[in-house]
């Protein structure tokens, strides 16, 4: 599949999807099984987890080729932050905030700091 995408593309985008099971699993328990056992949701999310390390692992492994291991952790927040906004506003019904856009400008600055000296 690496040799249809370049390098950078294919981690991002298998980033991305990671960061779609890694966040269904944190957090939709919580309105998924809020009347169940705490052990259920972790064995639920615990299986929605592994779907989001096959994709990430990965995802790590083709973009440290291309990326430092500085810029994976702060595109992968980039990206976190970017899949949980719609998610708790959708998905989870949460207002949505200023203070979402106040955290982005903060990751933006991160970005800033590990990708100047690239």
């Amino acid at each position: 599949m690496s040799a249809l995408f370049p390098p950078a593309f294919l981690s991002v985008f298998l980033l991305i999807c990671s960061n779609v099971f890694m966040t269904f699993a944190w957090y939709a328990h919580l309105r998924n099984m809020a009347g169940k056992p705490w052990y259920l949701a972790a064995l639920v999310s615990w299986g929605i987890a592994l779907a989001e390390y096959l994709l990430q692992v990965p995802a790590n492994r083709v973009g440290y080729d291309v990326y430092s291991l500085s810029q994976l952790k702060i595109i992968q927040e980039v990206i976190s932050l970017s899949v949980f906004i719609p998610f708790a506003v959708f998905y989870m019904h949460q207002p949505l905030k200023w203070d979402y856009l106040w955290a982005a400008l903060c990751l933006a600055g991160a970005v800033y700091f590990m990708f100047r000296s690239a």
